[in-house]
């Protein structure tokens, strides 16, 4: 079995234009599916960043880096403490890492402009979504 979810085509009516199967690509990178199974694996420390380290004719393989919270030593560093908030948990899953962000399209500039408003979703809906005054 694959490492992916197969999409099964549909047959129970439906219009075909939208049951395809074959040209459907997975959305996020190889990247930040390393980072979330090492955060899915790890679950006690926090996932940073990771970096490419090598690859082979089958595998891509990168280097997490991971935090340990519990630490004294993190805990007391101004520089990195902020990763021990509670908000921070499980950031790769959300992608907030830089992997991650790469995937949701989230920057600066002509080429992130689908996302204004956080999300693909949230830019959609607020584009298409007609707002009248009450009182007209």
């Amino acid at each position: 079995k694959q490492w992916y979810q197969r999409r099964v085509a549909i047959t129970a009516g439906g219009k075909p234009k939208t049951a395809g199967v074959n040209e459907l690509k997975f959305q996020r990178s190889i990247q930040s599916v390393a980072e979330e199974r090492v955060g899915r694996a790890c679950g006690g420390l926090r996932v940073m960043n990771s970096y490419w380290v090598g690859q082979d004719a089958v595998y891509k393989y990168y280097e997490v880096i991971c935090v340990d919270v519990a630490h004294k030593a993190i805990r007391r560093d101004p520089r990195v403490n902020w990763i021990c908030e509670a908000v921070h948990k499980h950031r790769e899953l959300r992608g907030l890492t830089s992997a991650g962000r790469k995937n949701r399209g989230v920057g600066k500039g002509h080429r992130h402009t689908k996302v204004i408003g956080s999300s693909r979703r949230a830019n959609w809906k607020r584009r298409n979504t007609l707002s009248l005054r009450r009182y007209r």
